[in-house]
This record gives structure tokens, C-alpha cells and sequence, in this order.
């Protein structure tokens, strides 16, 4: 299994835990872990300094919005963002005429009628603009932000009431939470596409709620009444949503403490935060404690992006008040040790389901296979794929949070038919950590399969 990523050399625990005394504390962060938020902000920052790592906008975002800085690291971060960024966006829609034509892949896109839309990805680098101390060269700003009301369009398809965004509702809140913090107007109708979609329950996946997805939405909704800009009809709506929201995810939230599992855990913690109910809720203290005991999920620069903000007490709605007069530029990057490798060899069973009308049967594969004692779920998938007969293949896409499983046996993962490989350990437990992440043990039977959402 992975290695906690405390793991330090005793002078370096040290430093952490004397500098942290000093550290003034906030309402909502994890109470008396001053030294391990420090060091969770530490690891952060030597990944993202990683120059073979693609620049993400939610790395900078929890960055920024951590208890201490290293002001210069940060803004090389940055520096690094918006030479990704700039190229594609820094023009007019009208000089970049048909944007379809010649955009790059997105990570999150499975159909070439959906590459060319990046509405969340887009988002999440104007929200990281945000979170700048300098001011933003207002022609840049207003291309930006142009461009993503432009994606907010061609991102739905047919009607209000029964459309849905052709990309994802999580990716179409973050546009509309991402215009809100920058204090720009969303059209009334963009916002009731939302309401309308959270009023009928349509972010659930067909195994559960889609706690992420329900957290951002209710998050662009707080932001919205917060900010004035919606009349005062629509934010007695939003309010309400925003209410029921929470409520289901107090009665969702599992014995582990998790609301959904522990990646979605943070999102739905903004929300508490972001509508200052965090120290009021019982719920929410015993997320933070379940999040505190599996910081070791959290193993890649975009995952522990997830969880540092709420570790911190913070949300996405506070940089839209902060003071960059009083940063700590304090913190240095500490480096994980590579994880050891363990002697011998070890047995997973790997089982294929499609349990869909467009398989010709449920049960597509089911063999076991021989692997280092080491091995991630990735290498149990390569490994698969040399033992044959029968033969497996399984194809992936590279993203921020690391592989992504998008096929298995020719079968592909289809966002607009709203299908996914979702990953198992026997009999029914949703795996945790990503496929190039997660360790099984030995004898562990492994199921993937092809779901709905």
C-alpha cells in the first residue's frame, strides 16, 4: 500500500512543528493539525514544481489558498499556467473563429462531438486567476471570461427544462461558480438550467449521488446570492436548493464519515464551509477526522489539491476576500520518498462485467493474474493484457488526477450515453484511490464494470 506521505526525516518533522506553533488558526480547518497541514502544503508544492507535470489550475488554487507560501514558487506556478492558457485564449472568439476546429483534447472528453468544449478546465484557471495578488490586464480578463459564457451556450443541448450540458453538470457549475467570483452577471436562464437540474435530481450516477457534482452546484449558488447577483426571487430559490443540498448530504454521509467516498468528501465540505455552517454541524467534524485518517489517498498533485483547501478551512468562495497583504511566505517544498518495493509476488482475480442491453453478456472476463507484490491496479491491467488467452485489453486517457480507465475489451466509456467503468473490490466496494493508485492485496478480487450514471 502507499506510503504515508508524513513520512519525513526527523529535522524536517522538526521545522514543521515549530514553525506551526505560530500559525493562527481558522474556524473550519482540521483543529490541532497545524504540523500536518503544513506538510500536506509542503508536498504540494515540490509536486507542482515537478517541470514533467502538466500545470493544473486546481494545484495553484490550493496553493493560494493554504496557510503558508512560498510566494516566488507560486508564481512560477502560475507563470507555467498561463503559458498553457494564453495561446488558446488570449483572443477574441471572433480572430479564433470556429473554436472546434484545431482545439486540444480535453482529459475529461470521450467523444469527438465533446473534445473541443473545455468549460470546466477553463473554469477552474479563471478561478486560479482570481486567486492572484496582481491585477489582471482587463482585455485578458474580458477574452476569458467571454470565451467561457460561450461554452456555457454550446455546452447544453435541447430544451431548459429537459436539456443537459453535453459535457457534464459538474463541469457547467464550475463555469457558472467561476463567472461568479470574478462578480460576473450569468444569464437567468444558464442559472435555471441548474435549478431546474437539481430540482429533478439529475446528478445522481445510477449507484448513488453524485456528491461532487451536487457540491459544486450548491456552491455556485451560494456564490450567487453572496455576491448579489441574482434578484431576490431567484436567491430565495437558490437558497433553498442550497439548503436541501446539505441536508442530503448529512443523510448520505456513510459510518466512514465520507460524503460519497473520500475524493468527493472535500467538495461537499466547501459547501459547509462556504455557507459558515461547518462549526454548527456535527457531520462535517466527522468528515475532517475521516479525511485526517486517509491522507494517504490523496497521493497525487490533483487529489491532494482536492483536500488541502478544506483541510485549510477554506473554500473556493474566500478568494474572493483574500489578503495578500498578510500571506505567510514561509512554507518549502518537501519531497515524498519513492515508495519500496515489496519482495515477491502476489494473485488478483480480475472480473469484467457489463451488466448494460448493448452487451451481448454480463460476465466478460474472469481470471486471475500473477503480479509483483508492489503492483497498482494499472500494472494488474498490463499484466492481463500479456497473459492471454483470453486476450484483455483495456485503453486509458491521460488527467491531472492520473490515469483514467476509458476502455475495457473494446468496450469504451461514452459520456454522452452517460456510461463509465466504475471499480470494484468484491463484492461491492467502490475502490477509493485511481487505477494507477491503488494497491490490492493479495487475493483480492478485482471488478470492473461498465455503469450508468
Amino acid at each position: 500500500m502507499a506510503q504515508h506521505p508524513l513520512s519525513r526525516c526527523g529535522v524536517c518533522l522538526l521545522l514543521v512543528l515549530l514553525q506551526a506553533a505560530v500559525l493562527p488558526a481558522r474556524l473550519c480547518e482540521a483543529p490541532g493539525q497545524a504540523a500536518v497541514l503544513r506538510a500536506l502544503s509542503s508536498r504540494l508544492l515540490a509536486l507542482a514544481a515537478d517541470p514533467e507535470r502538466e500545470p493544473d489550475p486546481s494545484v495553484y488554487l490550493a496553493l493560494r489558498l493554504a496557510g503558508e507560501h512560498d510566494l516566488r514558487r507560486e508564481q512560477q506556478y502560475l507563470e507555467r499556467l498561463q503559458d498553457a492558457f494564453q495561446h488558446r485564449y488570449g483572443r477574441s472568439l471572433q480572430a479564433a473563429g470556429d473554436p472546434r476546429h484545431g482545439a486540444a483534447d480535453t482529459e475529461h472528453s470521450t467523444s469527438t462531438d465533446v473534445e473541443w468544449l473545455e468549460t470546466g478546465r477553463l473554469a477552474l484557471y479563471l478561478l486560479g486567476l482570481r486567486a492572484t495578488c496582481s491585477p489582471l490586464e482587463h482585455k485578458l480578463l474580458r477574452s476569458l471570461v467571454t470565451w467561457l459564457k460561450y461554452y456555457l451556450e454550446e455546452d447544453w443541448a435541447g430544451s431548459r427544462r429537459h436539456g443537459h450540458p453535453i459535457t457534464s453538470y459538474y463541469q457547467y457549475s464550475l463555469g457558472v461558480l467561476a463567472l461568479c467570483v470574478h462578480r460576473k452577471r450569468v444569464r437567468e436562464e444558464v442559472i435555471r438550467r441548474l435549478l431546474a437540474a437539481e430540482q429533478h435530481s439529475k446528478f445522481g450516477y445510477s449507484a448513488g449521488s453524485a456528491i461532487d457534482t451536487e457540491a459544486v452546484v450548491a456552491m455556485a449558488f451560494t456564490c450567487l446570492v453572496q455576491e448579489r447577483l441574482v434578484g431576490s426571487t431567484l436567491a430565495a430559490e437558490l437558497r433553498a436548493a442550497v439548503h436541501g443540498a446539505r441536508k442530503r448530504m448529512v443523510e448520505a454521509q456513510g459510518e466512514d464519515g465520507f460524503f460519497g467516498n473520500v475524493y468527493s468528501t472535500p467538495w461537499a465540505m466547501q459547501v459547509f464551509i462556504a455557507t459558515n455552517s461547518c462549526e454548527a454541524q456535527a457531520p462535517y467534524g466527522r468528515a475532517m477526522a475521516a479525511l485526517l485518517q486517509h491522507v494517504d489517498a490523496f497521493s497525487t498533485a490533483a487529489t491532494l489539491a482536492q483536500a488541502l483547501p478544506v483541510l485549510h478551512g477554506r473554500s473556493y468562495l474566500h478568494i474572493t476576500s483574500m489578503r495578500c497583504e498578510e500571506e505567510l511566505d514561509t512554507l518549502t517544498p518537501i519531497s515524498p520518498e519513492p515508495l519500496s518495493e515489496l519482495p515477491g509476488n502476489k494473485t488478483v482475480r480480475l472480473v469484467v462485467e457489463c451488466p448494460l442491453p448493448l452487451c451481448p453478456k454480463r460476465w466478460l472476463y474472469d481470471h486471475p493474474v500473477l503480479v509483483p507484490a508492489s503492483a497498482t491496479l494499472l500494472d494488474v491491467l498490463r499484466a492481463a493484457t500479456e497473459q492471454g488467452p483470453p486476450d484483455f485489453t483495456f485503453d486509458t486517457r491521460d488527467t491531472p488526477q492520473g490515469p483514467y480507465l476509458s476502455g475495457v475489451l473494446g468496450l469504451e466509456a461514452q459520456q454522452q450515453k452517460h456510461t463509465y467503468w466504475q471499480l470494484l473490490t468484491a463484492p461491492s466496494t467502490s475502490l477509493q484511490m485511481g487505477i494507477g493508485d491503488y494497491r490490492p492485496c493479495d487475493g483480492e478480487t478485482l471488478i470492473l464494470r461498465l455503469s450508468e450514471w
